[in-house]
């Protein structure tokens, strides 16, 4: 029998399109999305919209008993009326299998059956920050718009002006951007249906939901802290998005978190398209429970599968190891699911899987030896390995299929036939090498190299490897490959993501490496600082277009290609098949979706993206919303309700960590007797462990304070809450301040949920301003989450932090510079001095130096509506040297070095003559203070 050799194919020559930078290029998506306003026109935008009702189907409803008031009663009733006035045997089908439905099990849980429907406030996405890797390097540069590209562009900012913002926000459309989103996702994805009309384009969700269990498994309240432990007061958290879902928070347990993973679901089956599918990560604890709330949102009939994949080797215990978790696949609609299937390349074992026989030079066969399998044989030269694999079809012959191979005559079973057409396929079946003759049977010859790959199933166990390794920077990052994956096998590229459980990122820095759109959300500030700092600084290959003109939505290049020994090492791969062989056909050719052409020389970054948030209107006295003209009694009591529920909360958690070990601690919370402005008194203890004190014996103090000294620690304060739906308006702060002076309090706490910089410079200055001193208090979100989440002890719910302090003077224009007009010119320079932490108890000022911040970044320009980050700078770690490896010799060391610290790139005065310096603590608290070049020599 002839050898048969394994065809090498030549190698194309093709050049691929290389982008018009050689060093840090990126992709720029061609489609469009409504533009959304700035956050500085938040005063001035009016385009309000109500809550939205969002209903649950009646019949899952979980309660079947047919009595007076039952909706499911109701229903059903109707539905034995349909069904008896059925018209066509079609319709009378229809309507049995709705009733049907009525009876079929369902998961119950406390609160579920008064629960169907649910309010979410529909509120618009404001942006605060423009973000881009490319920008910041072009700033190091001292690039300006007359350069190359212009910053703005760089940033994809439109520059529309306030009024089109305001008059025209969310009617117009402008390129798109890819979107990081803080707030509660629920929230989130309300605005991105009913401000945005996303409905039905969102092609994948990947959620990675709390599991369920142990506090400290789940989150980290800190930007540089990953070892929380479960039930530890100190490593508490009070940020919605962590708390909610963590059952061991919430008044009802698990009741809980199923209804808040319920709601969730029903709003990400609105955004997902026909063909869109969801991914939810689960752990084996509630893996049940998901599922069955899964299959009630979508359907049992649209699950896909369920993954398991492997993420631990195993711990110690005294019943089984759990070695990995699991993701659960519903698609929107699977008869319409987009899928791309998975190959992973099947190594070759002798004696296992395809390598079990071996085809000699000769034309002889025989199976793999025992030696050969040890390794201590090597094969014969020029040998083949292959498996023996069915040739027999289900379902009888119409004739004899009487078969003479090698003078021996072979038959199909009774109930079989050959699957090569007979006689001619088996033929050049026998012709081609690719029958093997077993006792009393044919069998078809499959090599091993004839298509050396696998279909990916849902079990993967290689999740430990590669990608896994990564040094984690978010306590419960999510293994890259696993998201990648899952984004391979259900989009393409172009195609919208969307992560309502942002984390560290992975879901958007999969897709940005992908070439997809994404939209990632969290209400923790802390995922969403860590983030920023990865995709800032990350680097990915440069894939191939084939239409740059529609950018990665027009798709990849993928080449068929061989190395020197043949193997198949481009993305296109023949898959040789018996059919191909019987028929003289060209083998099909498999597209291995993970290994477009890669363009060498190019370091992509990450495109432009930016930070936005559901933070409402800012409100003040002066700014009264229009609920409360319409029903001005309804509006008071929803004020009181808001000012009591923060005075329990107070009362409950009263003490406020204001950093270094220190803290303040409200003792006799109660509302003043009379007032205009302000929403509570208290006294104060500086220690956090004083005595309580009389509020009348504390005011008496403060009267002879000029006199004598204290006799006691504590202190009369006054106290006001920001709105609930809005941010702190600078004319609260006065008349609370003027108000406070005038009733001798010793210190005024505004305590908010967002604040406006003009609001934020007058506490700032407050004693110079009005006689009083005063602190802004930050409240976390969770705050307005109601009865569900318990009171818990700790003192993370308020943080006070004053504004970074900064030092701007002029410097000389960087070396790089060549240009004498420009050599010539007024250069300046930031260094951040540190971040002052004020202790209200003593009114000392302490000082966390610049360099010891996670990040701080600099708007060489700002223009008082959005955040350019022309700078970025995090010293405390490594962060741009993978970028400075990637871009070696394009920029001096110095430079870097810059990045790493706490003084900026020198920098030229723009349009503005503002700059802003924006820090981010280690709660992921952003601390924002401005200034103007004009005063600066």
């Amino acid at each position: 029998m002839a050898k048969q050799k394994r065809p090498v194919l030549k190698p194309v020559k093709k050049k691929l399109s290389r982008p018009k930078l050689a060093k840090a290029a990126e992709y720029r998506h061609k489609e469009e999305a409504l533009a959304r306003p700035d956050v500085g026109t938040q005063p001035q935008f009016r385009k309000k919209a109500p809550p939205k009702t969002y209903r649950y189907d009646s019949s899952l409803a979980p309660s079947l008993e047919w009595d007076a008031g039952n909706p499911v009663r109701e229903e059903g009733e109707a539905l034995l009326r349909q069904l008896q006035e059925a018209a066509t045997l079609d319709e009378a089908k229809s309507v049995a299998a709705k009733l049907a439905a009525l009876g079929k099990p369902f998961l119950n849980w406390a609160g579920k059956p008064e629960r169907t429907s649910f309010d979410v406030p529909t509120l618009p996405l404001f942006i605060h920050e423009r973000l881009s890797t490319r920008a910041i390097l072009e700033t190091l540069k001292g690039h300006r718009a007359d350069r190359q590209l212009g910053l703005f562009d760089l940033f994809a900012d439109p520059q529309r002006p306030i009024h089109e913002q305001v008059l025209r926000a969310y009617e117009y459309k402008d390129d798109w951007v890819n979107r990081m989103i803080l707030g509660d996702s629920l929230v989130a994805m309300n605005s991105l249906l009913h401000y945005e009309s996303l409905g039905g384009q969102v092609q994948m969700i990947y959620m990675d939901p709390p599991y369920g269990v142990k506090f400290g498994s789940n989150f980290q309240p800190f930007v540089r802290k990953r070892d929380v432990t479960h039930n530890d007061d100190e490593d508490m958290t009070r940020e919605p998005e962590m708390v909610q879902a963590y059952r061991d928070t919430w008044e009802l347990g698990l009741h809980s978190y199923l209804t808040y993973l319920r709601d969730r679901l029903l709003l990400s089956r609105e955004l997902l398209a026909p063909t869109g599918s969801i991914f939810v990560q689960i752990s084996d604890e509630n893996l049940h429970h998901v599922r069955e709330l899964l299959d009630e949102v979508f359907g049992a009939e649209n699950f896909v599968s369920q993954i398991s994949f492997q993420t631990t080797s195993g711990f110690e215990t005294s019943t089984i190891a759990t070695l990995g978790d699991f993701l659960l696949w519903y698609a929107r609609d699977k008869g319409r699911v987009k899928v791309r299937k998975l190959f992973a390349p099947q190594p070759v074992i002798l004696g296992e899987g395809n390598a079990k026989w071996v085809l000699l030079p000769d034309g002889s066969y025989r199976g793999v030896t025992a030696a050969e399998r040890r390794g201590e044989i090597p094969l014969p030269k020029d040998a083949r390995l292959y498996i023996p694999d069915n040739i027999q079809g289900q379902g009888a012959a119409s004739t004899d299929q009487t078969f003479i191979f090698d003078g021996k005559p072979y038959r199909p079973g009774s109930t079989s036939h050959w699957k090569a057409s007979f006689p001619k396929g088996m033929e050049v079946l026998a012709k081609a090498g690719r029958l093997h003759a077993a006792k009393e049977s044919l069998r078809y010859r499959r090599y091993a190299d004839d298509f050396p790959y696998t279909e990916r199933g849902n079990i993967w166990t290689d999740t430990l490897t590669g990608n896994f390794t990564d040094e984690k920077i978010y306590v419960v990052q999510t293994n890259t490959k696993v998201a990648e994956r899952c984004l391979l096998l259900a989009t393409d590229p172009g195609d919208l993501v969307v992560d309502p459980t942002c984390g560290s990122g992975t879901t958007a820095y999969v897709a940005e490496q992908w070439g997809r759109r994404w939209i990632t959300m969290d209400t923790s500030r802390v995922p969403l600082a860590l983030a920023r700092q990865r995709l800032l600084t990350a680097t990915f290959p440069w894939y191939g277009l084939k239409d740059e003109t529609r950018g990665p939505a027009g798709g990849f290049i993928y080449k068929r290609r061989q190395n020197s020994k043949g193997d198949e090492v481009g993305g296109i791969v023949p898959h040789i098949t018996l059919g191909s062989i019987a028929n003289n056909e060209p083998p099909k050719e498999e597209v291995l979706v993970d290994r477009p052409e890669e363009l060498k020389g190019v370091t992509r970054v990450t495109g432009p993206f930016v930070f936005e948030a559901t933070i409402p209107t800012a409100m003040g006295l002066d700014a009264e919303p229009a609920s409360k003209k319409e029903a001005p009694d309804q509006t008071a009591n929803a004020e009181a309700t808001i000012v009591d529920r923060m005075l329990e909360i107070l009362r409950h958690s009263p003490v406020v960590q204001i950093g270094g070990g220190a803290t303040v601690t409200f003792r006799n919370l109660r509302r003043p007797a009379k007032t205009l402005s302000l929403s509570a008194e208290a006294v104060v203890d500086p220690s956090g462990k004083g005595k309580s004190v009389r509020l009348d014996e504390a005011v008496q103090a403060a009267d002879e304070a000029n006199r004598v000294s204290l006799p006691f620690s504590g202190k009369p304060v006054a106290l006001v809450f920001g709105p609930e739906n809005g941010a702190i308006a600078e004319r609260l702060v006065w008349e609370a301040a003027r108000e406070a002076t005038a009733k001798n309090y010793s210190h005024l706490y505004v305590i908010g949920f967002a604040i406006q910089p003009p609001a934020r410079q007058l506490i700032e200055n407050c004693e110079q301003a009005v006689g009083i001193p005063a602190t802004y208090v930050q409240a976390t979100p969770d705050l307005m989450m109601g009865d569900l989440l318990k009171n818990m002890r700790s003192s993370q719910i308020l943080s006070v932090c004053g504004l970074p302090e900064i030092a701007v003077r002029g410097t000389k224009a960087p070396a790089h510079e060549t240009s004498k007009e420009k050599r010539g010119g007024l250069w300046f320079e930031v260094e951040l001095l540190g971040l002052d932490v004020f202790d209200p108890a003593t009114m000392q000022v302490m000082h966390k130096k610049g360099d010891d911040v996670p990040a701080w970044l600099l708007d060489t320009d700002y223009n008082g509506l959005s955040f350019h980050v022309s700078q970025a700078f995090f010293p405390r770690t490594q962060a741009w040297d993978n970028l400075k490896r990637a871009l070696k010799g394009e920029y001096e060391d110095s430079v870097w070095a810059h990045l790493a610290g706490n003084v900026s790139v020198p920098f030229e005065a723009g349009t503005h003559k503002q700059i802003a310096v924006k820090v981010i603590d280690d709660r992921g608290n952003e601390l924002m203070v401005t200034q103007d070049l004009r005063d600066t020599k």
